[in-house]
């Protein structure tokens, strides 16, 4: 006798909440483990080190017009890039909105997912009170996130002063005055701590291995990702880059000769944007000091390439994080080496045909909306109304093979997609399900169709 689904969702953060709204939708047995006591997941800031978090000045760098899911606008008066308190409430009115709340068994910990013979999923759970519980569900969607998990570069030598990881960055305090500190990496995290840690300490120097491109918060008075919105899909990938390249050469002149950079060798959206409207004004006040690539360390003091030793009383190291999933066996999942991430949709296995990954992507714009395709798209699946390809594997490798932009290589890009593009390739399969998603306003929030069943 077929066994009625019965669906467990791993994590309480934004893809886990959509996963499970999505399963309440669709009239299906759901339960959401979370290890903390609140939704939210990274978003829910604390301040002890160990636990993966914002930290206590975050701001979103996505628009809220590109970042509120499609049927529930942020409020109007959330400014354009909300802060982690603003969207931690977004999250909990969210989970309360659709009654996700009453499917969330909140601190339990998953220990381990293994495969029943019947192709079942086992999952071992300990529970508030350190009680072991185990269940079986016939489907699964993780949703831990791909941001806790620190990967820490390897360096010759070693260093006397403080280490940490951006992961267990909480802030500046009066401690970090006077403090000689260096921040390791070229991403939105590195940038955001340098700019945090400028405002206190008495020396900042940012490490960089090569040149990347760096983004305003808002071009043409309008937030970036809604002016990069109003360009059509249909135009050619290298106009785009091309256009936007040209723009932010005009408004921010040559990085090496006005900041000291290292110039991009490619062209902009060749590798993950970095948002960041302080850091070029805080280099040219001579807040920030641009270092080339570590070499190696020695003591108190940090040897960088071109020869240069400095010394240091703190290094943050914005170096990244693993894509790991703790309670799977790593002979049976294992993304940590892959440069592209073996998933159709970035969400479907070629082995398991009842395992989703929801949110398993970074696009160029926001997670949780697409999350919320993702985990529609694989309600239908589980009710019937949507085939999966026949061939998964050579799909898979299709998809790894035509990327929507043409992203350096390495595990930094291992899951990257283009917001837009991943959004009408989500829609495309839904419409194959006979679901069809009304178009977005373009950052107009709270007038998008309602989600409904094509006729």
């Amino acid at each position: 006798m077929e066994q009625s689904p019965r669906v467990a969702v791993i994590g309480a953060g934004p893809s886990g909440l959509t996963a499970a709204k999505n399963c309440l939708e669709a009239g299906l047995d759901v339960t959401v483990f979370e290890q903390s006591d609140q939704v939210g997941g990274n978003w829910v800031f604390n301040s002890r080190t160990g636990h993966s978090s914002v930290y206590e000045n975050t701001h979103i760098i996505s628009s809220k017009a590109w970042s509120e899911y499609e049927d529930f606008p942020m409020p109007a008066d959330y400014p354009e890039y909300p802060n982690h308190r603003q969207l931690h409430a977004y999250f909990d009115g969210y989970a309360r909105h659709f009654g996700v709340m009453d499917v969330i068994r909140f601190e339990h910990w998953v220990d381990q997912v293994t495969r029943n013979e019947d192709g079942t999923w086992h999952l071992k759970v300990t529970g508030p009170d350190g009680a072991a519980l185990e269940e079986d569900f016939t489907h699964l969607m993780v949703a831990n996130g791909h941001h806790w998990n620190p990967k820490n570069p390897d360096y010759p030598g070693t260093f006397n002063g403080t280490w940490m990881h951006s992961h267990d960055f909480k802030g500046v305090s009066d401690e970090w005055r006077g403090k000689r500190v260096l921040v390791i990496g070229a991403g939105n995290s590195a940038c955001d701590v340098a700019v945090e840690t400028a405002r206190v300490a008495d020396h900042v120097a940012l490490s960089m291995r090569s040149g990347q491109w760096f983004m305003p918060k808002f071009m043409f008075g309008k937030p970036t990702d809604v002016l990069g919105s109003s360009m059509p899909t249909w135009v050619p990938n290298r106009i785009r880059q091309l256009l936007f390249t040209g723009l932010l050469k005009l408004l921010q002149g040559d990085y090496y000769r006005n900041y000291g950079l290292p110039r991009p060798r490619r062209p902009v959206l060749s590798h993950h944007p970095t948002i960041n409207s302080d850091l070029l004004d805080f280099i040219r006040h001579r807040r920030i000091h641009p270092r080339p690539a570590v070499r190696e360390l020695n003591g108190d003091s940090v040897i960088f390439q071109d020869g240069r030793e400095e010394a240091f009383d703190l290094v943050v190291a914005c170096t990244g994080f693993w894509i790991s999933f703790p309670f799977f066996d790593p002979s049976l999942i294992d993304f940590s080496s892959a440069d592209r991430v073996p998933l159709y949709r970035k969400m479907m296995h070629a082995d398991f045909s009842n395992l989703y990954f929801i949110g398993l992507f970074q696009p160029l714009g926001c997670i949780w909306p697409l999350a919320d395709y993702q985990a529609k798209l694989a309600c239908q699946e589980i009710l019937g109304h949507y085939a999966r390809p026949a061939n998964m594997r050579l799909a898979i490798q299709e998809e790894a093979a035509n990327p929507h932009l043409d992203f350096d290589a390495g595990g930094r890009h291992s899951t990257e997609v283009d917001y837009h593009r991943f959004r009408r390739d989500l829609k495309q399969e839904l419409r194959k399900a006979g679901v069809d998603i009304g178009r977005p306003p373009a950052g107009k929030p709270g007038r998008y169709k309602d989600f409904r069943r094509a006729s």
